[in-house]
């Protein structure tokens, strides 16, 4: 589980790595080099991996039930490079992550590749349904597997999206899922798109993210910024939110760059664990919300007792409270005018008893 630097999602989670689409753009494949290690000792050391049977019949894909290690016993993040491997290790590292998030699965690999067995899509999207804090976003150079496997539809936090480049791709809209949040990647943007292609993307999709080509590749494609404001333009037409990557800041101009979100992924949510430690209830008005904004109620029996917490209220009862009882509101500035917490207790006049 990474804090990611993909600018429209929070965090990438890679239960599964690699891809055999070949795109020779391809940013994961150039950057899996720099973290293999040597691969053709890792796949000598057969004790530490399994194989299984690809989905299309393909070449053999590998597991690790556990991470492999390098000779200095640090885990190797890809040890047979950009071939197809399930982390089963890591399908427990969205524990560590309290708060809800956009959590981008596969950003390493393309997890619903023709390659990819099902058991293995089974799995994680298993672990997505049981935490359903965190909004998940899938991308597939082939969307057709989402429904030829059954992806679960209906979920607000449950995103499948394809990837596009140019006219010749437009094809792949037609297989988006029905019944779910959906979303396209035009990146890198090759081509200029003909108004029926870009009519038929807006038809379908839910959000639209646009990017440019990076790297040093040879014959690398940027793209013309009529490119990007003709899709701009459909998009605004019906009213979809578009996200613009940073690649196309020196194309469009910094004071033309959409960071458009859809309104469920704006939503942070909480586990259930965290949203009972963070939230509680008024003891007065029974209204549940933040604890850091509410007033804390604590209580001694004696002076130089320690106080023990025994509520919260939140401040408009606090307020009433104060007004029916004639006491005046304490301030405190990080408060907004209110106390965040108070004290009931003998006053110092009084003695121990």
């Amino acid at each position: 589980m990474n804090r990611s630097k993909i600018e429209w999602c929070d965090h990438t989670w890679n239960p599964i790595t690699g891809c055999r689409h070949g795109c020779k753009y391809c940013y994961a494949n150039h950057m899996v080099k720099r973290f293999a290690g040597d691969t053709r000792l890792n796949i000598m050391a057969k004790k530490d991996y399994r194989m299984e049977a690809s989905h299309d019949g393909s070449e053999d894909v590998y597991v690790l039930d556990e991470p492999m290690l390098n000779e200095t016993g640090k885990p190797l993040v890809y040890p047979f490079g950009f071939e197809p491997t399930f982390h089963r290790h890591r399908l427990n590292t969205l524990d560590k992550l309290k708060m809800g998030n956009n959590v981008f699965v596969g950003a390493m690999a393309d997890i619903f590749g023709d390659w990819v067995p099902d058991e293995w899509i089974r799995e994680v999207l298993e672990i997505c349904l049981e935490k359903p804090q965190n909004n998940y976003l899938f991308l597939t150079k082939n969307p057709k597997r989402y429904i030829q496997y059954g992806v679960p539809t209906g979920y607000e936090n449950m995103w499948y999206g394809t990837t596009i480049t140019g006219k010749d791709d437009v094809d792949r809209i037609l297989s988006m899922v029905m019944d779910a949040k959906t979303f396209v990647s035009i990146e890198p943007l090759h081509e200029m798109f003909w108004p029926g292609d870009l009519i038929a993307i807006s038809s379908v999709v839910d959000w639209i993210i646009i990017g440019a080509e990076t790297g040093r590749r040879k014959g690398r494609i940027v793209p013309n910024s009529d490119w990007v404001r003709d899709i701009v333009a459909e998009a605004d037409c019906k009213g979809i939110p578009v996200f613009m990557k940073d690649s196309l800041i020196q194309i469009v101009g910094k004071e033309n760059m959409r960071r458009d979100f859809p309104k469920q992924l704006q939503h942070k949510a909480v586990s259930k664990k965290m949203e009972k430690k963070l939230y509680d209830q008024c003891c007065s008005c029974k209204g549940r919300m933040k604890k850091s904004d509410m007033v804390t109620l604590l209580a001694r029996s004696k002076r130089g007792e320690q106080p023990k917490q025994f509520g919260f209220m939140c401040k408009q009862c606090f307020k009433e409270f104060c007004n029916e009882k004639g006491l005046s509101i304490p301030a405190l500035a990080n408060f907004a005018g209110y106390v965040d917490s108070i004290t009931f207790g003998p006053g110092e006049d009084e003695k121990d008893e």
